[in-house]
C-alpha cells in the first residue's frame, strides 16, 4: 500500500504556496513535500505555513541541509512543528549540495560524520532525552528541549536523504526513514533497501523503516519533451529508461501510476511526483495527482507520528 505525494518546488515563488496547499488539502492529496534549497525557500518557514493553511495534507521537507542548522535549533523547530500540527508534519535532513555549502562558508571535511552525529542527537532530543556529547561537528552540553513533542507515545520519525551506499547504510543505522532522490528507479530502490537494511542490522535495530522516492514526473501534450529537458538539465541524460528500469515517467494517469506500483513493489513506502522546472499549471499537476493518480494506486493507511 503506497502513500502517494507531490512536491511545491521552490522555483516557484513563495506566495504561490498558499494556494497550492488549499488545492492539494482540498483535493484529498496525501502529502505535499517542501525543499530547503539554496538559495530559495525556507524548508520550515514554508511548512509551517502550508500547515496552517491546510486541514488534514501533511507537509514534508526533504530535506534540511545539516551544515547549515545547529542541530539545537533543528529539534527546537522540529518540536514545534509536532506539537503544532500533531501528525501531519514529516521532516529530513540530509548533507545538503556541497557547492552550496561551499558558497555558505558551512561546507565539511567528513559530511557523514556530521549527519551522523546530528541525526543521533536529534533524535535523542526529539525522544525528551537530555543530551550532552562532544562529537566532531556536534556538541551539546546538557541539553534538553522544555517543549518536546507530545502528540505520541514514540518520538516522530526523523527522515534522512541518501545518494551513496555509505549514506543509504547510515540512514538505516540513525534515521527512522530514508528519502530518496529523483531519478531513482525500480532496480535502485531495491539496492537501496540491502543497504538500509545492512545499516539497520549493524545498529541491532528493528521495526518498520519507511522509504520516500521522488519520482520525475511530465504531464500534457508535451511532457515527454518536457521531462527529457529536465533529465538532461540534472546531467541524467536524455533516455527515461535506464538498464535498470525507468528515471522517470512522461504520460497519462495510468501510465504514471504504472511506474509508482513498480517503486512500491521494489520497496518504497512513499513515492513523491516531482514536476519539471517548467510545469505550467503546478495547481493543476496537484489536482491531476490526487483525482486521476491517486485512484491508480493502493492507499496506504496512515500512522500518525
Amino acid at each position: 500500500m503506497t502513500v502517494l505525494g507531490a512536491v511545491f518546488r521552490p522555483q516557484l515563488p513563495p506566495e504561490r504556496l498558499r494556494d497550492l496547499a488549499r488545492v492539494a488539502d482540498d483535493a484529498g492529496l496525501d502529502e505535499l513535500w517542501l525543499w530547503e534549497d539554496c538559495f530559495l525557500e525556507s524548508g520550515i518557514a514554508s511548512a509551517s505555513a502550508a500547515l496552517a493553511w491546510t486541514e488534514r495534507l501533511r507537509v514534508g521537507v526533504g530535506l534540511l541541509p545539516v551544515p547549515l542548522r545547529n542541530v539545537a535549533l533543528t529539534a527546537m523547530e522540529a518540536a514545534t512543528l509536532h506539537r503544532l500540527f500533531p501528525g501531519r508534519a514529516l521532516l529530513g535532513v540530509g548533507h545538503g549540495v556541497q557547492d552550496w555549502m561551499a558558497q555558505t562558508g558551512t561546507r565539511v571535511e567528513s559530511p557523514l560524520t556530521l549527519l551522523r552525529e546530528h541525526l543521533v542527537a536529534l533524535r535523542a532530543l526529539l525522544a525528551g532525552e537530555r543530551v550532552t556529547t562532544d562529537g566532531r561537528y556536534v556538541t551539546l552540553r546538557d541539553v534538553a528541549l522544555d517543549w518536546p513533542p507530545s502528540n505520541s507515545p514514540t518520538p516522530p520519525a526523523v527522515f534522512a536523504g541518501a545518494t551513496g551506499p555509505r549514506t543509504m547504510r547510515l540512514t538505516g543505522e540513525a534515521a527512522d526513514g530514508t528519502i530518496l532522490t529523483g531519478g531513482t528507479s525500480p532496480a535502485q530502490v531495491r539496492r537501496a533497501r540491502q543497504l538500509i537494511a545492512e545499516g539497520r542490522e549493524s545498529a541491532g535495530r528493528t521495526g518498520s523503516h519507511p522509504v520516500v522516492v521522488y519520482l520525475h514526473t511530465a504531464t500534457g501534450p508535451d511532457a515527454a519533451a518536457r521531462l527529457r529537458a529536465e533529465l538532461d538539465s540534472l546531467g541524467e541524460g536524455t533516455d527515461v529508461w535506464g538498464p535498470d528500469g525507468p528515471h522517470g515517467v512522461a504520460g497519462s494517469a495510468g501510465d504514471i501510476a504504472g511506474v509508482v506500483r513498480d517503486l512500491a513493489e521494489a520497496g518504497a513506502d512513499t513515492v513523491v511526483l516531482q514536476p519539471t522546472a517548467d510545469e505550467p499549471d503546478p495547481e493543476g499537476f496537484v489536482r491531476f495527482t490526487a483525482a486521476e493518480v491517486r485512484p491508480l494506486v493502493p492507499r496506504a493507511e496512515h500512522t500518525p507520528e
